[in-house]
């Protein structure tokens, strides 16, 4: 665990330089757009250890599979996000001598992640060898006001000497990814071109040939007079660049600015990938480097507006809050429902930048509360397009008639995971999809989007699940063979507790939604159910699937078991491991821990924070009070749900000491991983932990409904969130709860299971200590 970040409402702030924190700041300082992003790298020439990194959305390769064994239904290739051309270099040469904070003497050194604007800003002194001190103040970002545009201001003040400076600002396609199989690089030049001021570089993917076109405008000042100036052209393989030089003396502000750009072929015709860059680099030019950044405080503003979490009291979980609310919306805006969520984001290569069931069961809750209701729905959409992809891959292991089985692992709905116990075990993927589905109409109240995406999902899924089960002559039920939990410590294991009442939870939740459709659209209902090859039957062998599943649980204790045998397993709590041994996916060997009781993250407790309606405190309790404490919570995704569940059974102190382990996971470096990448989706479990968590926040029956608490460090909290077309403010304190309608739509809202009636624009505020 780390703890280097400067606490700060507003700001990420690193203070002085350590080679050996590098990669981790890299990540931590990472920025992006939801169309690009980047890591931290250095514009300057850096030789230290570094992991470069950038990032063009939706732009992947399927690097061929290594496996020592390979396996029938085996995907040929594992996705990856591609490290595109890196954009943001900028060679500074003072005389002979070439900047790099790896051999120089840096003092001064401060990076500052301004999260309410959204930019960049590293300043530092650097004294080379020959004794030449200078300045440098860097400030940059990925803008969101027009997500294929990034811009650079580097500016460079000698300090003792005078001289030559020579620049060479750059475009690098000769890149590889840091997880490529076969040390394989995936680009291919196109085109090139290099003239004046500009530079552009086409790429093109091999196998997948998708197109990115880089391209940047340079402009030159000195004390903050424009110069002019004619660099000279710097052709490379897959290199653009330019170079000049220019006199300077102590005490001169030399600046650069670099305007960029990344197009894909994604959005554009290939054969105009060139021409509509050099449109968007003129555009972008001639507003400028001031003008680009204040559209991109004014666009940071309007998210902050919609989705900020103020915290009273407590900087440290403030300045956390946010930065993850930060990193989700750099990551996803929801413009795009082709797009989805890696759970690096933008932040570094591991995990190939592919979408998991993580999207599902964490990000869309956030999404729902904090942006419009048409970013959510994406998400969903996003499945429905990989529907027959889906199919397909059900096919590959032997299902028939439509079932669906959705990837593990994807980029385009086709599975692209290679290790046999998730691959063609963990499907319980499948059923976050649909209850995904469920949540966004449970929060939204949009039914329509049953019939126009949501019923043909749940068809295939539940055709799926009908076909996964088999009915034991000894039990007298149906149960599942051979699948693996949430708990990825536990392989190949029978009547997964989660898996199989998620199973069934699909089957109910597809019938009733066949029958609001049936009701609603009746029309559309006949049409869809005659081209899915619709049998009736099928809802007779799904009822009878739901009356007659296997649950294994234990009645002595009271317990609902992870699966069958678990007991059979020594018990061993987590307080008793010697510090030395954890995490013991990097202390244990993978014999020891499948053999072993512990759980990497919650598995029977993920299915009671699902369906927690279901279950009275009394059987909640004695689940988690017998299942977190085996639990090693080395799952990034972890602490979440237990700190929401934890607050549901009024354990305020075990819902705060969850919450921590969330909110800081990245920017202290819990798990000591943080150099890989930012943990994106965990990041949303942060979110719910308040929301959910402290404030107890709930829909049901088409109604908010709170149950807040206030952590003990914690003067106050208060958030925002839209619902049904209001937008709510609630501001919890220790005494009372106060909540603000800024529309003009008329809701109930029940606090602590009172309800009251909440006017437009109006407010309400409810003694918070009286309805306890």
């Amino acid at each position: 665990m780390k703890n280097y970040i400067k606490a700060d409402e507003w700001n990420i702030i690193e203070e002085g330089f350590d080679p050996h924190l590098n990669k981790i700041s890299e990540s931590i300082f990472s920025l992006g757009n939801g169309r690009m992003g980047q890591r931290a790298n250095f514009e300057e020439t850096y030789t230290g250890e570094t992991l470069l990194g950038n990032y063009v959305a939706g732009v992947y390769y399927p690097d061929k599979t290594r496996v020592g064994w390979w396996k029938n239904g085996y995907p040929e290739y594992f996705a990856k996000v591609l490290n595109a051309a890196n954009w943001v270099g900028i060679e500074v040469k003072i005389d002979d001598e070439i900047l790099d904070l790896a051999t120089a003497e840096v003092s001064d050194f401060k990076r500052v992640l301004n999260m309410q604007a959204g930019y960049l800003e590293r300043t530092f002194s650097a004294r080379l060898k020959s004794g030449k001190t200078l300045k440098v103040k860097s400030t940059r970002f990925c803008s969101i006001a027009d997500d294929e545009v990034g811009a650079i201001c580097y500016s460079i003040t000698p300090l003792n000497f005078e001289g030559k400076l020579t620049l060479m600002p750059f475009i690098d396609g000769d890149v590889k990814n840091q997880d490529s199989n076969y040390d394989e690089k995936f680009w291919d030049k196109v085109t090139d071109e290099i003239s004046g001021t500009e530079a552009y570089i086409k790429l093109r993917t091999k196998k997948t040939e998708f197109e990115v076109c880089t391209g940047s405008n340079i402009e030159l000042y000195k004390n903050g007079e424009k110069l002019d100036f004619n660099p000279e052209a710097v052709r490379k393989e897959k290199f653009v660049g330019q170079t000049f030089s220019v006199d300077v003396k102590a005490n001169e502000e030399i600046t650069l600015v670099k305007i960029a750009a990344n197009l894909s072929s994604e959005n554009y015709p290939k054969e105009a990938l060139l021409k509509d860059t050099k449109s968007v680099i003129a555009k972008a030019s001639a507003k400028g480097f001031d003008t680009l950044l204040k559209e991109q405080s004014d666009a940071w503003a309007a998210k902050w507006e919609e989705s900020d979490i103020i915290i009273e009291g407590d900087v440290s979980a403030q300045q956390a809050i946010r930065f993850n609310i930060f990193q989700l919306f750099q990551t996803y805006t929801g413009k795009d429902d082709r797009l989805n969520i890696g759970p690096k984001g933008f932040t570094g290569e591991k995990y190939g930048g592919s979408t998991y069931w993580d999207t599902e069961a964490y990000c869309v809750p956030f999404y729902l509360a904090t942006a419009p209701q048409e970013v959510s729905k994406n998400l969903l959409v996003y499945r429905h397009k990989q529907l027959g992809k889906a199919i397909e891959n059900a096919e590959k292991l032997g299902f028939k008639h439509g079932a669906a089985l959705y990837p593990m692992v994807t980029m385009n709905g086709e599975e692209c995971h290679n290790e046999w116990e998730i691959t063609f075990e963990e499907i319980h993927r499948n059923g976050a999809i649909a209850f995904a589905i469920f949540n966004y109409i449970r929060y939204t109240g949009d039914e329509s989007y049953l019939s126009d995406f949501g019923l043909e999902v749940l068809i295939g899924i539940a055709r799926f699940w009908k076909q996964r089960v088999n009915w034991s002559n000894d039990k007298q039920q149906y149960v599942m063979l051979g699948v693996t939990g949430p708990n990825e410590y536990e392989n190949n294991v029978n009547n997964n507790w989660y898996t199989n009442i998620l199973a069934t939870w699909c089957l109910k939740y597809a019938t009733e939604a066949a029958e609001i459709v049936k009701t609603q659209q009746p029309e559309k209902y006949n049409h869809l159910l005659k081209s899915l090859n619709f049998d009736q039957q099928e809802f007779t062998d799904w009822a009878d699937i739901i009356e007659k599943m296997y649950y294994p649980q234990d009645e002595k204790l009271g317990i609902f078991l992870q699966q069958d045998g678990y007991l059979d397993k020594e018990q061993i709590l987590v307080k008793d491991l010697p510090a030395s041994e954890r995490p013991i996916n990097q202390k244990w060997s993978w014999d020891r821990i499948l053999r072993s009781c512990f759980i990497k993250q919650a598995d029977v407790l993920q299915g009671l924070y699902f369906f927690e309606e279901d279950y009275d405190l009394d059987t909640l309790k004695r689940n988690f009070d017998f299942y977190e404490p085996r639990t090693v919570h080395e799952s990034s995704l972890s602490p979440c749900v237990h700190s929401i569940l934890a607050a549901k059974l009024n354990d305020e102190a075990r819902a705060y000491e969850f919450y921590l382990r969330t909110a800081r996971l990245d920017l202290d470096d819990y798990n000591n991983d943080t150099e890989d990448g930012l943990h994106i989706t965990s990041m949303a479990g942060t979110w719910m932990s308040v929301v959910e968590g402290f404030a107890g926040m709930r829909v049901r029956d088409g109604k908010l409904h709170f149950n807040p608490f206030l952590p003990d460090k914690w003067k106050s909290f208060s958030f925002t969130i839209g619902f049904r077309g209001a937008t709510l403010k609630i501001n919890i304190t220790e005494n009372s709860i106060n909540i603000k309608n800024n529309a003009g739509v008329d809701l109930e809202i029940g606090v602590r299971n009172q309800f009251f009636n909440l006017a437009g624009n109006a407010e309400i505020n409810v003694n918070n200590a009286a309805l306890v």
